[in-house]
């Protein structure tokens, strides 16, 4: 609004105030329809039903949620939904979510959810959809989750790994830096003797006021200033359905299981282990530099959990990924996902990325149903000739039979004649036939040059886009 309200701005204040006061608020809500397709411990895997008049087609679509994070961070309201907009958009979509975390499930590690969790979905996904590959695509730790799993298990049926928020370098997280001293007091003590793994121990994990406190320390700044926020948009339904639907989210943060919290505590934040590109999993080390499928790796421009610099450090470690892809897009932790700047941000990109992986991946098998195709038709029509032809000299011939008994020889050889230029007649066909088998066959070459050359440019932030090698200069 403006400092001083215009007349329409004052009665679109109005009435969002009576809309809020009547209805309980003016977001809709409404999760999109989906069915749950497969289940195991702490991994149930949802397939989103196509809208009405939308066919699904393409390569699917996993949407993996970090943990403690609710799902409906892909699917936050309408207007503004990741799933929605990818549903409507024909892509078979499907997320994998881990239901309510409580304390018996605090010896569940890291290891239930890139040696099981996300594999095990990925291998569902796959077979629900007829076997196709799957472009994964996870946020902040389902980020990480999915890039460490891609590195481990090349078997799985991968389109492509997309990576949103997740940050490899926490040297590089502003809200790590005052914790610091703090990390350190444990220092020379065995593991498990710090005042914070008795904790999480003694708990069984981080309850979900710790979780909520956390999410929102990052964005303390946008808090204390929210209701001013508020004041200024009051005529503004699409800012105010936003925030509703994000308070929402912040309400229904989900805790982290114990032993998962652990590791990540020791390894991510104290040892930041993955900035090195390998990470210690079990009997087994996990090396990034091992992940052959094409990465795709977004950034907020004003995310604080995790800030561009933390998530670039993941570029030069994807040294074997078949391209490796970097894009800065519009807002912080949440919103880079699911803000309303996402719709011609992060998703445009999204978009533009799955459909070009898709174009690399098909011709292949397709190439040869589609160049036996008219070989099988022209063999179907010169088959067809020379049963007409068949057929019209036999009547010939019983006619020539029946004139031979009536008429003289003289007559006979009459009949002969005819009947061979009868035959030269018959014959022309053929050559036609041929002709027009070859032409289909060019026609169908031709048409499948099309779509190479109208590929779709890639990338909201041109600038900002780094290819496969020169993202890799980035390490030196």
């Amino acid at each position: 609004m403006d400092l001083v309200p215009k007349p329409g701005q004052v009665i679109a204040a109005a009435q969002n105030l009576t809309h809020q006061a009547l209805y309980g608020g003016l977001a809709d809500l409404r999760p999109m329809p989906r069915s749950l397709i497969a289940e195991g411990p702490r991994r149930d895997v949802y397939h989103y039903r196509p809208t009405p008049g939308t066919v699904p087609d393409g390569d699917p679509i996993l949407l993996v949620t970090p943990l403690a994070a609710p799902p409906i961070c892909f699917d936050l309201r309408r207007g503004c939904s990741l799933v929605e907009h990818l549903v409507r958009a024909g892509h078979p979509t499907y997320v994998v979510e881990y239901g309510e975390v409580s304390f018996k499930d605090r010896n569940l590690g890291i290891e239930h959810w890139v040696d099981t969790v996300v594999p095990t979905a990925i291998q569902e996904v796959s077979d629900h959809a007829g076997g196709r590959p799957v472009h994964v695509v996870g946020w902040s730790l389902g980020g990480i989750f999915a890039l460490l799993t891609a590195a481990d298990r090349p078997d799985l049926p991968l389109a492509s790994v997309v990576s949103l928020g997740a940050p490899f370098d926490v040297s590089e997280v502003p809200i790590v830096a005052p914790l610091r001293p703090l990390l350190t007091l444990s220092d020379g003590l065995p593991e498990g003797w710090g005042a914070v793994t008795a904790a999480y121990r003694l708990l069984g994990g981080a309850p979900k006021p710790v979780v909520g406190w956390a999410f929102n320390l990052a964005s303390v700044q946008k808090l204390v200033t929210k209701p001013l926020a508020i004041a200024t948009h009051l005529d503004d339904a699409d800012y105010l359905a936003q925030l509703e639907a994000v308070d929402r989210f912040r309400s229904q943060m989900i805790a982290y299981p114990g032993r998962t919290f652990g590791q990540l505590y020791h390894r991510f934040v104290k040892r930041n282990a993955l900035a090195g590109g390998s990470f210690r999993l079990g009997d087994r080390s996990i090396d990034l530099a091992d992940l052959s499928a094409p990465v795709l790796v977004f950034a907020g421009a004003t995310d604080g959990i995790a800030p561009v610099a933390s998530v670039r450090a993941v570029v030069p470690l994807l040294a074997s990924a078949r391209e490796v892809r970097f894009e800065i897009v519009p807002g912080g932790h949440l919103g880079m996902l699911t803000g309303r700047a996402a719709r011609t941000g992060t998703w445009a990109v999204l978009d533009a990325w799955v459909r070009e992986w898709a174009s690399r991946l098909e011709p292949a098998a397709k190439a040869p149903a589609a160049s036996t195709r008219p070989t099988a038709k022209a063999a179907g029509k010169k088959a067809a000739a020379k049963k007409t032809a068949g057929k019209k000299a036999a009547s010939r011939k019983t006619a020539g039979k029946k004139a031979a008994a009536k008429k003289t020889a003289g007559k006979k050889a009459a009949a002969k004649k005819t009947a061979t230029k009868a035959a030269a007649k018959t014959a022309t066909p053929k050559k036609a036939t041929a002709k027009s088998t070859r032409t289909p066959t060019k026609r169908t070459s031709t048409a499948k040059k099309a779509p190479a050359a109208d590929a779709p440019a890639i990338g909201a932030n041109p600038r900002r886009r780094y290819g496969s090698a020169s993202s890799r200069s980035l390490s030196g």
